[in-house]
């Protein structure tokens, strides 16, 4: 009697034993891929995000303007003291067609405004000198520019009156601009940099020589 009820305990412990197995092997269905999946994240790469690129800082001066006044000009004007005036021998490669040409040279900035003079006549009337201005504007800076906005601009008292182009994007040049007074006088000026065009790059030394080129505008007077 006594065998008969220790070989049904063992039945029933081997029973358990069983169902405890199917459980783990249950359970171990779900468990690996989840063990798996941890050991990959673990193992992924670092995923690498570029730094914005940076540029060097420019100090730029106080704002302070002198006066241009050479007798021998048919113009002047104020600008700024951090600049230098020098009178152009070749523009772009071109003899200046008068002495009146001349170049305002930032040292400390790498930038230069190129002035140049044309006198109004019947073989250059003012509508063709107006029409080169803007094509010269709109042809060699328009592939690269994302913009051209034209402002006009003008004072009366000194009989100035004139468009300035403010180009948009990596052109190389970002201000174009022309004055006359419809008469006699007509300056063309343009400002480059001596690098390659990076609109992000000059946008702090441009804001800041265009407040220099209004200026220079706002004091224009023909002689």
């Amino acid at each position: 009697m006594r065998c008969k009820i220790s070989k049904r305990k063992a039945e029933v412990k081997t029973i358990f034993i069983i169902s405890d197995f199917i459980i783990v092997l249950a359970a171990m269905k779900y468990v690996v891929p989840f063990l798996m999946l941890l050991v990959f994240a673990g193992c992924k790469p670092e995923t690498y995000t570029p730094k914005p690129r940076g540029y060097y800082l420019i100090e730029l001066p106080q704002h302070a303007y002198h006066s241009f006044n050479n007798p021998d000009f048919p113009y002047s004007f104020e600008y700024p003291t951090y600049g230098k005036i020098v009178k152009d021998t070749a523009f772009f490669g071109e003899k200046p067609e008068n002495p009146y040409w001349i170049n305002m040279d930032f040292p400390n900035l790498g930038g230069r405004i190129y002035l140049s003079y044309k006198i109004v006549s019947p073989s250059q009337p003012i509508e063709k000198l107006m029409d080169d201005a803007y094509r010269m504007t709109e042809t060699v800076h328009n592939k690269r520019a994302d913009y051209i906005e034209p402002i006009n601009f003008k004072n009366e008292e000194n009989k100035v009156y004139g468009l300035f182009y403010n180009v948009g994007g990596n052109a190389a040049s970002a201000y174009q601009f022309y004055a006359t007074d419809y008469e006699k006088h007509f300056l063309r000026g343009a400002l480059y940099f001596d690098v390659t065009p990076n609109a992000d790059s000059l946008k702090p030394v441009n804001e800041f020589l265009r407040k220099d080129i209004e200026h220079m505008l706002k004091s224009l007077k023909w002689k």
